[in-house]
C-alpha cells in the first residue's frame, strides 16, 4: 500500500498544478520514503525592476528571487505595460525574450511611448507572482544628429585679446554645445554651453594665449536631448599677440659732411622688429607699404637745446615720438626744413621716408649744430615712442625708450 500512496500523492499534486494553469505559485515534491509525507513550497513575488534608457534600448536590472523554502529560481520572465496599472501584458523581445537567466537585460528598438517593466520568477515549469512595475520608461526615438553649429570668432587675435577671445554661433535649440579651441605649441582644450532656445550660444571668452602664434582652430559640436551628435562646424584666426618693439635707432653723418656736427644731410633711421601700420604714424599714410613726405617745407626737425629731436609733417599730426641725441650737438634750440633742390645732390628740403618696418628722417637747410661731437666716448641715440603705434596686427608698441648701437652725426 505504501507504493500506492506514494504515487496517489504525486498523481494529485500534478493534478492540482494542472489545474492551477502555469500562473501557480507552489509546488509539490517528495520529502521522504514515507509516501504520506509531503509539503509544498512557494515562489516568493519577482521583485521591482529598474530601468535606464540609452537610445532606443532599455536596460532592466532586478534582484535575484527564491522560493520559501529558499530554493534559487531557474529564469525570469519579462514583461512591460504602456500604462502604470492595468492595461495589455506585453513580452519583452530580443535579450530580454524569457526565460532570462540573469539578473539584467537590455531590450534593443523599444517602440515609442512610456513603459512599464515587470519581472515574473520561474522555477521550471512554474511561475511566481509578478512585480510591482517600474517606474515609467521612455525610449529615445529621435536619432537624427544635429546639424553643424554655426561658428563665430575674429579674423585676428592680438595681445589686446589673446586672454579673452570672443567665440559663438548657433546651434540647434537647447542643445550642448562643446567648443574645442586647439592650435600649435599646446594641448586643445574645450568647453561645454548650453544652447538657448533660439539656437544661440556664446562661449565662455576663451584664452589663446597658450598657443604659439599661427592658426588658431575653434571647433563645435552640438548634442541633442536624444543623445544625438552631429558633426563639426569651424572656425579659425590669425593669431600673432608677439608685440613690436624698436630694434634699433641710428645716427649717420652725410658723405662729405663734418663728422660729429649735426647738419644739412644727416639722417635718424628707426628700425623696428615688426612692420608698423603706417596709419598709427600718420592718418593719411596706408596701413602697409611705404611713404615717403619731401618737399618744401613738407618736413620740419626739431631739436632741443637739450639735443632731443622731434618731428612735424604738414597735412597730418605725426605720431612718432622723440630721439635724444645721446651727446651735445647743440645747446641752442635748431630747426631743418628747407625748400629748393640745394646743390642738386643734396635737397635743401628736410624728408622723412616710412617702409614697412623702417623710418629714416632726413635734415633739409637749417642752421647747425655749433659743436662737435667726438668719436670718443661711443654715442648711443635713444629712441621715446610715441602712444597708439602699433604694428599691422594691432598690437601696440611699447613707449619705454629704447637705446640704439653706437653711432653719431
Amino acid at each position: 500500500m505504501g507504493g500506492w500512496n506514494r504515487l496517489l500523492v504525486v498523481a494529485l499534486g500534478i493534478l492540482l498544478v494542472s489545474w492551477s494553469g502555469p500562473a501557480a505559485s507552489a509546488f509539490w515534491s517528495s520529502v521522504s520514503s514515507n509516501g504520506a509525507a509531503a509539503k509544498s513550497d512557494a515562489l516568493a513575488q519577482g521583485s521591482k525592476p529598474s530601468t535606464s534608457v540609452t537610445g532606443t534600448n532599455v536596460s532592466v536590472t532586478w534582484a535575484a528571487s527564491t522560493t520559501a523554502a529558499g530554493r534559487s529560481v531557474t529564469g525570469y520572465s519579462i514583461a512591460r505595460y504602456g500604462v502604470a496599472s492595468g492595461g495589455t501584458r506585453v513580452p519583452a523581445t530580443g535579450a530580454c525574450a524569457g526565460p532570462v537567466t540573469s539578473l539584467a537585460c537590455v531590450e534593443a528598438n523599444v517602440p515609442a511611448g512610456t513603459w512599464y517593466y515587470t519581472v515574473t520568477p520561474m522555477l521550471a515549469l512554474w511561475q511566481g507572482q509578478e512585480s510591482a512595475r517600474s517606474a515609467g520608461t521612455t525610449p529615445v526615438t529621435d536619432t537624427t544628429p544635429p546639424a553643424a553649429p554655426t561658428v563665430t570668432a575674429p579674423a585676428l587675435v592680438n595681445s589686446l585679446n589673446v586672454g579673452n577671445v570672443p567665440v559663438g554661433g548657433t546651434a540647434e535649440a537647447n542643445s550642448t554645445v562643446t567648443l574645442t579651441v586647439s592650435g600649435a605649441g599646446a594641448s586643445s582644450f574645450s568647453q561645454t554651453i548650453i544652447a538657448n532656445s533660439a539656437g544661440g550660444w556664446t562661449a565662455a571668452p576663451v584664452d589663446v594665449s597658450r598657443f604659439t602664434d599661427g592658426t588658431i582652430t575653434f571647433s563645435a559640436k552640438a548634442t541633442d536631448a536624444a543623445g544625438n551628435t552631429g558633426g563639426a562646424g569651424t572656425a579659425t584666426s590669425k593669431k600673432k599677440s608677439t608685440p613690436p618693439t624698436v630694434a634699433n635707432v641710428e645716427l649717420a653723418n652725410v658723405a662729405g659732411g663734418v663728422a660729429g656736427k649735426i647738419e644739412k644731410g644727416d639722417t635718424v633711421t628707426i628700425t623696428f622688429s615688426d612692420v608698423i601700420n603706417g596709419k598709427t604714424v600718420c592718418n593719411t599714410w596706408p596701413v602697409t607699404g611705404s611713404f615717403t613726405v619731401n618737399g618744401n617745407n613738407q618736413v620740419t626737425v626739431n631739436v632741443s637745446p637739450n639735443n632731443v629731436l622731434s618731428v612735424s609733417l604738414t597735412g597730418c599730426a605725426l605720431n612718432l615720438g622723440s630721439v635724444n641725441l645721446g651727446a651735445g650737438y647743440t645747446s641752442t634750440a635748431l630747426s631743418f626744413s628747407g625748400s629748393g633742390n640745394g646743390n642738386g645732390t643734396t635737397p635743401n628740403f628736410s624728408s622723412m621716408t616710412w617702409s614697412g618696418n623702417r623710418v629714416v628722417i632726413t635734415l633739409g637747410s637749417g642752421v647747425s649744430g655749433g659743436n662737435t661731437v667726438q668719436s670718443d666716448p661711443a654715442v648711443f641715440a635713444s629712441f621715446t615712442p610715441a602712444g597708439n603705434i602699433t604694428d599691422t596686427d594691432g598690437n601696440p608698441l611699447s613707449t619705454a625708450a629704447v637705446t640704439g648701437t653706437a653711432s653719431r652725426f
